[in-house]
């Protein structure tokens, strides 16, 4: 992957990681200046990289979509399913990176979706095996494991 192309995976998930809750504006600004560094230019972009981090919280959801539709990429509305499992496949890029441990990975998925998103619901599953495992026969590296196997599958898609 070129930096450009990491530039822009980067700000995709930031935007939906944003659009979802689970980050915050300026952190979205800072993909914006990360993905010019590296070479993706547009109008849009220079705009929202140029925030600062109080305009951010103001200014983010009016500059986003134009910036990511100039880049092609996409904008995920709040509250959409689309979103929900870009965001879902942000994180898991997130916890394969090393940010996440499985268990944060899976406890933010669970507390963020429940077990009604069908994307997730293994992971809100194995959640539930982390609350039980005294009880369970399967230990913590077992269920880490799968959980990274989750990840994979939903990071490998773009």
């Amino acid at each position: 992957m070129t930096s450009t192309d990491a530039a822009a995976s980067a700000l995709q998930d930031h935007a939906a990681l944003w659009s979802m809750g689970d980050a915050r504006a300026s952190d979205v600004v800072n993909a914006a200046c990360d993905a010019l560094v590296a070479g993706l230019d547009s109008p849009g972009l220079r705009i929202l990289a140029a925030c600062t981090r109080t305009e951010a919280d103001y200014d983010v959801h009016a500059l986003l979509p134009d910036a990511l539709e100039e880049l092609g990429l996409t904008f995920y509305p709040v509250a959409g399913e689309a979103g929900q499992e870009a965001a879902a496949r942000a994180l898991a890029r997130r916890m394969l990176v090393g940010e996440l441990t499985p268990r944060e990975f899976t406890f933010r998925i669970h507390q963020r979706y429940g077990h009604e998103l069908a994307l997730t619901e293994r992971l809100a599953e194995l959640d539930d095996e982390y609350d039980t495992l005294e009880y369970g026969d399967r230990t913590a590296a077992q269920v880490d494991a799968e959980v990274t196997s989750e990840a994979r599958r939903l990071a490998a898609h773009r």
